[in-house]
């Protein structure tokens, strides 16, 4: 006797609420993504295989761009208010009013103090590292000397933390560096972090046998 035949139903599935669900969710994440903004001060670092990351907060971060331009930036309103304060008094600049309050807010200084005036009117759309001179440093004018000095003053006056940070273009030249450098040991400032680029660690190498051996943390990946 012959087996009965089974009747084959059909395997397909509908799939058109689960492309719906898919469109909505792509649209979703087009129009919320937030795109991340063209940098005012543009600079490639240095790679390196060290994986400490640098603190996000009280931090005092001296930019030096590929041409060799000094920026200055810091995150700490009270702190920006004392230097103003001193610089004015000491340097007598003449700011008013609206020029100290503009003080507060810039997201970066990169003016010798002579200019300093004019750089506080620039709109902050405008502020760009290509726009403005840079913090002078000269051997015989290295004026990121006072810089420093007032930073160091501002945060032990008004008891902030104080987390120093050189962020260097891979293309900027020893000079500027070493002006910078010595600009932080003229204010007493032995103790610094540098931004780099993280990468892993070369196979082979000394550092990388010990890190696979267990004497180090992670370097870099």
């Amino acid at each position: 006797m012959a087996r009965p035949k089974i009747a084959r139903k059909s395997t397909n599935v509908d799939m058109t609420a689960m492309c719906d669900v898919a469109f909505l969710l792509l649209s979703f994440f087009i129009l919320t993504t937030k795109f991340k903004a063209p940098e005012a001060i543009p600079v490639i670092t240095p790679s390196s295989v060290s994986a400490k990351v640098a603190p996000e907060t009280d931090v005092t971060l001296i930019t030096l761009s590929k041409d060799g331009k000094a920026f200055l930036s810091l995150d700490n309103e009270e702190v920006k208010e004392n230097m103003v304060e001193s610089m004015n008094k000491e340097k007598n600049l003449n700011l008013s009013p609206a020029d100290m309050a503009a003080f507060k807010k810039v997201p970066f200084f990169g003016a010798p103090f002579s200019q300093l005036k004019s750089f506080l009117q620039v709109p902050a759309d405008k502020l760009k590292g290509d726009n403005v001179p840079g913090i002078p440093l000269d051997t015989a004018n290295n004026e990121l000397i006072d810089w420093m000095r007032y930073v160091v003053a501002a945060h032990t006056a008004t008891g902030a933390k104080f987390n120093l940070i050189l962020k260097g273009d891979n293309l900027s030249k020893y000079p500027q560096f070493k002006s910078v450098v010595t600009a932080f040991k003229k204010n007493a400032q032995f103790k610094f972090q540098m931004v780099t680029n993280p990468e892993g660690v070369p196979e082979g190498t000394d550092l990388w046998r010990r890190y696979n051996s267990g004497q180090l943390q992670n370097p870099g990946s």
